[in-house]
């Protein structure tokens, strides 16, 4: 095989729909708007209009808000952090921080920091250094006789 003999499979790409070229087309002339009319017209957009009646998203009531300055965690649950530590992936011997969850490739991106929340097992004595963490993911690390601190510093950056 060349590069020149490379094609898609049959029926993989459709060809580009030709429209006001021509009665020969199939779509010349009125161009597949029909007669007439509002939408015949060019410039009209009328997504939501419903004739002049009152729009249904006007009419219901507006609920609740979105914090525009609110923090986005990255969360992680301890049975994951054991499941990882288990797999050799993360040593529990050293702190654990942010960075070396992102680099363990338990968390993708720190977002503005990384959350710690109790759900699962932990059983490994580890040192944690994150941003935030639930009262009982505290308990359950202090538990297993390891610690976890919660550090300003890295919900300031």
């Amino acid at each position: 095989m060349k590069l020149h003999e490379l094609r898609d499979n049959p029926g993989a790409t459709k060809p580009r729909k030709r429209i006001g070229r021509g009665p020969g087309s199939g779509t010349g002339k009125t161009g597949g708007r029909g007669i007439k009319g509002q939408k015949s017209r060019s410039g009209v957009a009328i997504k939501g209009f419903e004739g002049g009646q009152m729009p249904l998203y006007q009419r219901l009531p507006k609920r609740g808000f979105n914090k525009p300055n609110r923090k986005k965690f990255a969360v992680v649950n301890l049975g994951l952090i054991q499941k990882f530590i288990d797999a050799g992936k993360l040593d529990a011997g050293s702190d654990i921080t942010e960075d070396a969850l992102v680099a363990s490739g338990l968390v993708r991106r720190k977002l503005d920091g990384v959350r710690v929340l109790a759900k699962g097992e932990i059983t490994a004595k580890v040192t944690l250094q994150v941003t935030g963490a639930s009262k009982s993911a505290v308990e359950a690390v202090e538990k297993a006789g390891g610690s976890l601190s919660v550090t300003a510093a890295a919900a300031a950056e």
